[in-house]
C-alpha cells in the first residue's frame, strides 16, 4: 500500500522551460523580468490594476496592513478560524484583532457578527475566504462603506474562484494570495499584494524591499522587512497561471468525486457543494466530523496513517492560540462554532498530482475508518 500525501503540487506544464530561461539569462534574483510579468498576470487575472510580488502569502498580508496605515492601538476585524498570519499582520504593528465565529454551513466568518464588534477604533474588515467557498462579500463591503472601514481581502485559497461572477481577489482596498505549493497557482513559497489604488501600489512596492526610497538608495525615513520575489519563482508562477482554468476544474471533479463516494456515510459533515453566490472550489477537500463521532481530527489523522492516507486537521481558533493567551488577548473568549470546526475539521488528500487511484484509496480508507469508529462507544 503506497502512502497518499495530503498535498503534492502538479509542475509539468512549463515550469521547467520558464527556469532554463531564467538560469541562463542569468536573472534569477528579484531583478528579473518574469517577476514583472507575472504581477501583470496575475494581477489582470483579478481584474486588479497592480501586483506586487512578496516573499510568501504572510508577508502579503503585512505589506498590504503596514501600506494601510493600520497602527497601534487600531482594531481589524477578523474570523477566529483562520491561520495565524491573518492575526500576526495585524499585532505585527501594534493593532488589536477583534474576533467574530465562523459559520457553520461555509466554515467562513459568521458576518452577522461584525457589526456589532465595530467601535471607534476599527480601522479594517479582514476577509478570509476559507478552504474553497468565499465570504459573502457584498454584506462586509455594505458594513465598510457605512462605518468607512478599509477592507483586506484574504484570498490565499481562492486563486480561480469567483463571488457573484466576480474574481475573489478584487474586492475591498486591497487583496492578498498566497502561492504555497497546496495552493491552486505554486511558487513554491510567494504571495502576491493587489490593489486598484496607484498610491496604495507604490507603497506596497517600497515595503517590500526594505523601504529603499524610490529614487533614493541607501537612505530610509521607514523600518519594512525584506519581502522581495525572485525571478525563479516569478518563472514558475507564470507557467502555473497558463493553466489555472484547468487546474480549477481538476479541483472541481476531485470534489465531486469524493462527495459521490463519501455521501451517506453517517457521521461525516462534507463540504457545501454551492451557494447563492458561488460554485465550492475545493481548495482542499474539507470534512467535519459529527458531534455524535466519539474521536476528534487528530484521532482521525493516526487511523487515517494506518490506511496509508495522509490528512491535516483545520485551522486552530486564534483566541485559543497560546502566544495569544500569553499576551492576555482575547481573555475569556469563546466562538463555539469556530471552537467545535478547530476540533472535529480536516481535509484528505486533494492536492492537484492525486491520480484516480489515490483518490479510490482515500475514499475507501475514509470509509474504512469510519466503520470502525462507529462500533467505538
Amino acid at each position: 500500500m503506497n502512502f497518499v500525501p495530503v498535498n503534492e503540487p502538479l509542475l509539468n506544464g512549463n515550469e521547467k522551460k520558464y527556469l532554463c530561461e531564467c538560469i541562463d539569462a542569468g536573472w534569477i534574483s528579484s531583478e528579473g523580468p518574469f517577476v514583472k510579468e507575472f504581477e501583470q498576470k496575475m494581477s489582470a487575472s483579478v481584474n486588479r490594476k497592480y501586483g506586487i510580488a512578496v516573499s510568501n502569502g504572510t508577508a502579503a498580508l503585512e505589506v498590504a496592513v503596514q501600506a494601510l496605515g493600520i497602527k497601534d492601538g487600531d482594531e481589524v476585524i477578523m474570523p477566529t478560524f483562520t491561520i495565524i498570519s491573518c492575526a500576526m499582520a495585524v499585532t505585527k504593528v501594534g493593532a488589536v484583532p477583534v474576533l467574530v465565529d465562523s459559520d457553520l454551513h461555509t466554515w467562513n466568518m459568521n458576518i452577522e457578527e461584525i457589526e456589532a464588534k465595530i467601535t471607534p477604533r476599527t480601522k479594517a474588515i479582514m476577509i478570509v475566504h476559507l478552504y474553497g467557498l468565499p465570504v459573502e462579500v457584498d454584506k462586509i463591503l455594505a458594513l465598510a462603506e457605512k462605518y468607512n472601514l478599509k477592507v483586506i481581502e484574504d484570498a490565499a485559497e481562492m486563486h480561480g474562484q469567483t463571488y457573484n461572477g466576480k474574481p475573489c481577489g478584487s474586492f475591498g482596498d486591497v487583496s492578498t494570495f498566497s502561492f504555497y505549493p497546496n495552493k491552486h497557482i505554486t511558487t513554491g513559497e510567494g504571495g502576491m499584494v493587489v490593489t486598484d489604488d496607484e498610491e496604495l501600489a507604490e507603497r506596497c512596492m517600497m515595503l517590500r524591499n526594505l523601504c529603499f526610497k524610490k529614487d533614493v538608495r541607501y537612505v530610509h525615513d521607514e523600518i519594512s522587512d525584506n519581502y522581495r520575489f525572485t525571478n525563479l519563482q516569478a518563472a514558475v508562477g507564470l507557467a502555473q497561471l497558463e493553466r489555472l482554468d484547468e487546474f480549477v476544474g481538476k479541483k472541481r471533479q476531485m470534489g465531486k468525486y469524493y462527495t459521490e463516494k463519501l455521501c451517506g456515510i453517517d457521521g461525516l459533515i462534507l463540504p457545501v457543494e454551492k451557494t447563492d453566490y458561488a460554485d465550492n472550489i475545493y481548495w482542499i477537500y474539507g470534512i467535519v466530523l459529527d458531534e455524535n463521532i466519539n474521536i476528534d481530527n487528530k484521532m482521525m489523522q493516526k487511523l487515517l496513517v494506518e490506511e496509508g492516507i495522509g490528512s491535516r486537521t483545520f485551522f486552530w481558533c486564534m483566541h485559543e492560540q497560546p502566544v495569544y493567551q500569553k499576551q492576555g488577548l482575547f481573555a475569556d473568549e469563546t466562538y463555539p462554532n469556530a471552537e467545535y470546526l478547530a476540533r472535529k475539521g480536516f481535509y484528505i488528500p486533494s492536492g492537484l498530482a492525486l491520480t484516480q487511484e489515490q483518490m479510490e484509496q482515500v475514499a475507501t480508507g475514509v470509509r474504512k475508518v469510519m466503520q470502525k469508529v462507529a462500533g467505538w462507544k
